[in-house]
C-alpha cells in the first residue's frame, strides 16, 4: 500500500483568480515520470473555487472525467449542449472521447470544493457522452466500463468498518474525516494506492467520506 499525504500534492491554480488546485498525479508543469498514473487513473485533483471563479472553456479528449462535489455547487456547460448544476452527493461523468470543450464555474454565493478524477479509456475516440447521477446512495457502485473501473462512495459513522474492494488496482481518496486503512491513519485529502488488494478494510476514526476506485488494470 502506497500512502500519499494531502500536503504532498502538487499545488496549482491561480490564487488571484480565486482558483486553488491540488494534484495527486503528475499534472501540467508538475511533471513526475514516476507518478503519471495508477491503474486507469491519471488525475485526482482537489479544486477550490471562490464565488464567481471558474475554468473558462477548455478542451478534453480521450479521457473519462468524473467529478464529486464536496461543498457548494458546480455549474457545468459543454459543447455537446449539456448545462447542469452539480451538487454534493451527485456523480458527474463527462466522456470526452474524440474531443469536447467545457466550462466549470462557481456561480453560487459560497466557496465550491470538488474532487475531479480523470481515467484513461481502454479504447480512445468515439462520441462524447455525459451523465449525472443525482444523490448517489451510499455503497452504490458507479461503473465506468470504458476505463475498466468502478467507483464506490462510502459515508461512514465513527467506528464503522467497510470492506475495501479486492482488485488489481484500488485507489482510496479520503474526502473528509479520518480513517484507519490497513493499519495506517488517513485524513482528508490523503490517498492510498493498493496493488493486488485482497481483504483490506477501513475503519472510520471520525465520521468520514471515502471515494474508492476499483480498477481491473492499466
Amino acid at each position: 500500500m502506497d500512502v500519499r499525504r494531502a500536503d504532498e500534492r502538487y499545488p496549482g491554480g491561480d490564487a488571484t483568480a480565486g482558483i486553488e488546485s491540488r494534484h495527486a498525479f503528475s499534472f501540467g508543469p508538475h511533471y513526475d515520470p514516476d507518478n503519471l498514473r495508477f491503474g486507469s487513473l491519471i488525475a485526482c485533483n482537489e479544486e477550490r473555487l471562490a464565488p464567481g471563479a471558474g475554468f473558462d472553456e477548455h478542451p478534453h479528449s480521450h479521457t473519462e472525467i468524473v467529478t464529486w462535489v464536496v461543498e457548494g455547487e458546480l455549474t457545468h456547460r459543454d459543447t455537446a449542449g449539456h448545462e447542469t448544476v452539480v451538487r454534493a452527493g451527485d456523480v458527474q461523468r463527462l466522456s470526452s472521447a474524440a474531443g469536447v470543450r467545457h466550462v466549470e464555474r462557481n456561480d453560487g454565493p459560497v466557496p465550491l470544493t470538488f474532487v475531479q478524477m480523470w481515467l484513461a479509456p481502454r479504447d480512445p475516440g468515439g462520441e462524447p457522452a455525459y451523465e449525472i447521477v443525482r444523490g448517489i446512495a451510499d455503497s452504490t457502485p458507479y461503473a465506468v466500463p470504458e476505463a475498466g473501473a468502478m467507483l464506490h462512495v462510502r459515508r461512514l459513522a465513527a467506528g464503522e468498518r467497510t470492506a475495501v474492494p479486492d482488485g488489481a488496482y484500488v485507489y482510496v481518496h479520503v474526502v473528509r474525516g479520518e480513517v484507519l486503512l490497513s493499519g495506517q491513519t488517513l485524513g482528508a485529502g490523503d490517498t492510498a494506492r493498493l496493488t493486488d488488494a485482497v481483504g483490506a478494510d477501513a475503519v472510520a476514526v471520525t465520521r468520514a467520506e471515502l471515494l474508492v476506485w476499483e480498477m481491473s488494470g492499466s
